[in-house]
């Protein structure tokens, strides 16, 4: 039996384990009990279990990271990382554990209905929280800009000349705002510097994205990336961190399910039916394929920015590039003449572009660390 595989489920949180474990075969799967969760408790504890040609361990993707699972892979033990959206759930479960949920995951992992999910490199999992970083700077900022212009508009205060928000006008207008009351006017002074504050901060982050978008292990990809109508810098950089190695993808359907891009399906005997995009997989690529677009409403032209971003791209690099302009320009319009809103028609012109990505990173010899 000491010679028989061995599936072993985590339950890992902050502080503990749960571990069960379920033998090669059709026994019942047993809890084994709860560890810290520290390296020398996790070593120790495998080194109890068997040895590391005879274990399987596998543990849900979470907040805790993957250190768990390279600490396993140091120890010639193999490991799997679970996508907990796709955990099979029995219909009326309504008592949830630790105990539980790694007897669970021992039992299912041993039938092979668990599916893993990409873990990237150290070095990718650095460029990812850079640009996430970014994203959420963003993000910061834009509330920032709202609890100004709602303060402003309790108190009526508006610029003397109409025109957009947050344009050079409008900062110049914006110091030169006074109030006579000393309690409303370190509110204003207090919105508008965390405003400046946070600018600042994306700066700063765009500055080390431009650096590994030219001397990072990915730059061949981003630069190539930023081929396309609507990919510029940060949604390349965004784009070639999110995914790591774009080789595990081996045909552009299988990049677009990735995403969630592509319709839903309920088809039972003779009838099929489409529905809704699936969006599964990853919403940050998602958002930024909707976004880039929306860039192939225009006409195809290849001028100002995307000219400098193609200089010393090779030509079938290039030539993608504008069979995807043209491509996306008449699919937008197409779907648009058939009634379709401009949203859907959005949604189909993302998913296509993705598969365009895909064909420029397969021109590449990029060679990405593994794991």
């Amino acid at each position: 039996m000491k010679d028989t595989i061995k599936y072993v489920g985590l339950d890992v949180s902050k502080e503990k384990i749960a571990v069960a474990i379920a033998d090669e075969g059709r026994d019942e799967p047993r809890y084994w009990g709860m560890i810290s969760n520290t390296p020398e408790a996790v070593t120790k504890l495998m080194k109890k279990i068997g040895s590391s040609e005879n274990l399987r361990v596998c543990y849900e993707a979470g907040p805790t990271g993957y250190p768990l699972y390279r600490l396993l892979l140091a120890l010639n033990i193999h490991c799997t990382v679970i996508a907990p959206s796709l955990i099979p759930q029995r219909p009326g479960e309504r008592i949830k554990t630790d105990r539980r949920d790694s007897v669970r995951l021992a039992q299912l992992y041993r039938a092979g209905e668990l599916t893993s999910v990409y873990v990237p490199t150290p070095e990718d999992e650095a460029l990812r929280d850079l640009v996430r970083c970014r994203e959420d700077a963003k993000e910061d900022e834009l509330r920032a800009k709202h609890r100004l212009s709602k303060f402003l508009l309790r108190y009526d205060i508006q610029p003397p000349s109409k025109g957009k928000k947050w344009t050079v006008r409008y900062y110049r207008w914006l110091d030169t705002v006074k109030f006579e009351n000393s309690k409303l006017q370190v509110v204003f002074q207090e919105y508008y510097h965390q405003i400046k504050e946070i600018q600042q901060r994306i700066l700063r982050l765009e500055e080390e994205i431009r650096i590994q978008a030219t001397e990072g292990a990915h730059a061949p990809t981003i630069q190539a990336l930023q081929a396309l109508r609507g990919v510029a810098l940060i949604t390349a950089t965004s784009i070639a961190a999110e995914i790591g190695s774009f080789k595990r993808f081996s045909t552009p359907r299988q990049f677009m399910a990735y995403v969630g891009l592509v319709p839903s399906e309920y088809s039972s005997g003779e009838s099929r039916r489409q529905g809704k995009i699936t969006k599964t997989g990853n919403r940050h690529v998602r958002r930024l394929l909707v976004e880039s677009a929306w860039s192939y409403r225009y006409k195809p032209s290849v001028k100002g920015e995307l000219q400098k971003r193609q200089n010393g791209q090779s030509p079938t690099i290039q030539a993608i590039s504008w069979k995807a302009q043209n491509r996306l320009h008449k699919k937008y319009f197409r779907l648009l003449s058939r009634g379709k809103e401009s949203g859907k028609a959005i949604t189909a012109v993302a998913r296509e572009l993705a598969g365009f990505i895909w064909a420029i990173t397969q021109e590449l010899d990029e060679v990405v660390p593994k794991a």
